[in-house]
């Protein structure tokens, strides 16, 4: 025996290889199948393409943008203010990408063909998968769109430069710029989600300009080319365009205080600042700061949608890869039965997740058109917004028990992922705030409740449990004295009945039978993993799973 051969402690065995590039729009069924269903099909070569950049290319930069997380500069070597945010090349290399692939702009850049908005969530649930802190800029810059659409005057000079496919992060007027970004200011330390509670004050200059002075406890993001603002007026809170840079090239009175230390969503600057006489512009009218900018916060919304459905979408396809290629006592873990029932819970929960949101997508799009998808897209994204992104954290550590330890570890990809899935359910509103805003539609828009009971009832008749499910709902607004204090378990319960109606319109039995007698029916317990012996287990795991 060689020295060499006596220290060979182990061969390393029955360990997964790894996934390697693959094309996340090829592989992923349930996603096809429902941009065709919603009426995004005529985009699959776009998603194609993007599909094979986000399981390969996007997927790699993913991780050391987040290793090296953003830095601010402060000041330069001369003790000049300068307000910068350092970012590492992969991070404007997702960027460069996400923006070619028209991530932020794809639904503007192809208004006129119904299914736009559609196709362009299918973008960005691609792209949150492989690196879900970049949707931040990404998201904010998509959404802008609509608020500035209330100002003539300054959607004529931003919006091609917001919706260009080029990404140029050079600290420039805008006007010298290839491509822009948008970000948002809205809360401030003493109110957070009650903006009511502002103290930021705007005054009017003598060319029609504001001077703002205040603060703000989160601005997103710092490196953006301009931010949508909140601010008071004489006339009430009101919607403000403030740009990086001012009319003559010069910086705007914007200083960065500190970036946040946040959980996760690492690759992504997210900051507080302070006004000290910044310039901007209004956007719509004095005092309608609110009703402006919530046409912004309803994208948002949808894209934190989006996104918790991608955050489980790549757990699940790391947890089943895993399975697949690893053993125990005998067997492939895949093919254990409670591992088996395991993955095919999450698989469930993953599908309904990305219908219910491609569902949503297609109202949002077809709202402009067709006031009964406005009303629809008003309560359901609330809706979705709360159940979709609650589920996200849970889901993402389950899937993390099936790798073991290794799902531990950073190299796997889940800890990154687990850290992320907190972020959407507090971003744009937590749980409370949407469930207060269900509330709200359903009392002053009426037309809302209309268009939620007609999606349930597009699906009557087609499963006992859902019958009966929308039979509860029919009755639970009604006592509004305690309303507000049942609204989480109602919230719910609507989400989990409008997911039903969509995977039993959308075709596949197995699919859709399994989660009504589980979801809507009680044949399940509290944890995933609590299938029934019925359960479609294979069909489920294997629409799921990809093919490398």
């Amino acid at each position: 025996m060689t020295t060499a051969e006596r220290f060979v402690t182990h061969d390393v065995t029955n360990q997964a290889p790894p996934i390697g590039h693959y094309n996340a729009w090829s592989t992923d069924t349930p996603l096809r199948e429902a941009v065709a269903r919603e009426g995004g099909g005529w985009a699959e070569a776009q998603l194609a393409a993007f599909g094979a950049v986000a399981g390969g290319e996007l997927m790699e930069l993913g991780y050391s943008a987040n290793e090296n997380k953003p830095r601010l500069r402060a000041y330069d070597r001369y003790g000049h203010r300068i307000d910068e945010v350092e970012f590492h090349p992969s991070y404007h290399r997702v960027m460069q990408l996400g923006m070619q692939h028209g991530v932020h702009a794809f639904a503007w850049r192809n208004e006129a063909t119904p299914g736009a908005h559609v196709a362009r969530a299918a973008l960005s649930y691609l792209h949150a998968q492989a690196e879900a802190a970049t949707g931040c800029p990404l998201t904010m810059t998509h959404s802008a769109v609509p608020t500035l659409r209330h100002e003539p005057r300054l959607a004529e000079f931003w919006l091609p430069k917001i919706t260009s496919y080029e990404y140029d992060p050079r600290v420039l007027p805008a006007a010298q710029k290839t491509g822009c970004t948008i970000g948002m200011g809205m809360t401030e330390k003493q109110g957070g989600s009650d903006v009511r509670a502002n103290t930021t004050r705007a005054c009017l200059q003598a060319d029609g300009s504001y001077e703002i002075v205040g603060h703000k406890w989160f601005f997103s993001a710092p490196m953006c080319d301009a931010w949508l603002v909140l601010a008071y007026t004489d006339a009430g809170l009101t919607c403000f365009l403030m740009p990086k840079l001012r009319p003559d090239g010069s910086r705007n009175a914007i200083h960065v205080q500190r970036l946040k230390d946040k959980l996760g969503d690492w690759a992504n600057a997210s900051s507080e600042v302070e006004f000290h006489g910044a310039y901007a512009q209004r956007v719509g009218a004095e005092g309608r700061g609110v009703a402006t900018i919530l046409e912004m916060v309803a994208l948002t919304r949808l894209d934190c949608m989006i996104g918790s459905s991608a955050l489980m979408r790549q757990a699940l396809v790391q947890a089943i890869h895993h399975a697949q290629h690893r053993k125990a006592f005998g067997k492939r873990l895949v093919e254990q039965p409670l591992m088996k029932n395991v993955l095919a819970d999450l698989a469930l929960d993953s599908e309904a997740s990305i219908a219910l949101t491609l569902r949503v997508a297609r109202a949002v799009d077809a709202a402009p058109r067709d006031a009964a998808q406005a009303a629809f897209a008003r309560i359901a994204t609330a809706v979705g917004k709360y159940w979709i992104c609650k589920r996200a954290p849970a889901f993402v550590n389950e899937a993390q028990e099936c790798l073991g330890g290794a799902g531990y570890v950073e190299e796997t990809n889940l800890p990154r992922l687990y850290r992320q899935a907190p972020l959407n359910s507090i971003w744009e509103g937590s749980g409370n705030i949407q469930c207060l805003d269900v509330l709200r539609a359903l009392s002053k828009e009426p037309e809302t409740r209309e268009a939620l009971f007609a999606e349930l009832l597009a699906a009557k008749g087609a499963n006992a449990e859902l019958d009966r499910e929308i039979a509860w709902l029919s009755t639970a607004f009604d006592d509004v004295t305690t309303l507000e204090l049942r609204s989480r378990m109602v919230v719910e319960r609507v989400a989990l009945a409008l997911q039903a109606s969509v995977l039993l319109r959308a075709g596949e039995a197995g699919v859709a039978d399994t989660f009504c007698a589980t979801r809507l029916g009680g044949e399940h317990g509290l944890n995933y993993g609590t299938l029934p012996a019925a359960a479609a287990f294979d069909a489920l795991v294997a629409r799921a799973a990809i093919a490398v």
